[in-house]
């Protein structure tokens, strides 16, 4: 019997990243989509932490009760909202940096995390020194903060965005060119899979053993 993974983004511009990285295995993806959150958590100074929480929690209990096998949250920062308040779900929940905080922690060496969503570094960091410290590494990684393009994917913009992201992460190759570069979010991916083959250096992202994941994950 076909498996069925629910895939929540914060933005359409997420779905065929997902689609063409979960091609090969034969699951149905149910994408569901909320860029209101996103927008409104960094607009309206009324909407509290618990209030983003709250909405996270609810839409994952939705995704698990409506026949998905496995559900798959492709933002970081919905990712951040549930570790402080887990839904209660009768299937895994799998977030799409899991799999790339094991890359990042069996690298040795001075790495560089890029991100475009400051409101997404505080959550993935933490996250990533608990998995860290969970398996026993001590990664060495600075992050930083590319301004100015996060709100280009929100208003529609990506191939903008894709443009002015490939040459920032140019730009940081050249200053930092001893560093390991990954980016932290979904939509810089495109981005930087060019980065990386102009330069001829992989540029780490959360793609690359996404697949296998999810696959472990149907097997349960």
């Amino acid at each position: 019997m076909e498996k069925t993974i629910g895939c929540l983004h914060a933005h359409h511009s997420n779905i065929g990243h997902i689609d063409r990285t979960l091609a090969g295995l034969g699951a149905e993806l149910l994408h569901y989509v909320d860029p209101g959150l996103v927008r409104r958590d960094s607009r309206d100074p009324s909407f509290r932490r618990e209030d983003v929480r709250r909405r996270v929690r609810e839409q994952v209990e939705w995704i698990g009760h409506s026949g998905a096998d496995a559900i798959l949250i492709t933002c970081t920062q919905y990712i951040a909202a549930l570790q402080e308040d887990r839904p209660s779900t009768p299937v895994p929940v799998v977030g799409i940096d899991e799999p790339f905080f094991d890359s990042v922690c069996g690298f040795e060496g001075p790495q560089l995390l890029l991100f475009t969503n400051r409101a997404t570094v505080e959550g993935t960091m933490a996250r990533l020194q608990a998995y860290a410290s969970a398996t026993g590494r001590r990664p060495d990684v600075d992050a930083r903060v590319l301004d100015g393009l996060f709100d280009l994917v929100m208003r529609g913009e990506q191939e903008r965005h894709d443009r002015e992201l490939f040459e920032r992460i140019r730009e940081q190759a050249a200053s930092e060119p001893g560093k390991r570069l990954s980016v932290a979010q979904l939509s810089m991916t495109a981005a930087a899979d060019r980065a990386g083959s102009e330069l001829g250096a992989p540029i780490g992202h959360a793609l690359e053993s996404l697949a296998a994941r999810m696959k472990e994950t149907l097997r349960r």
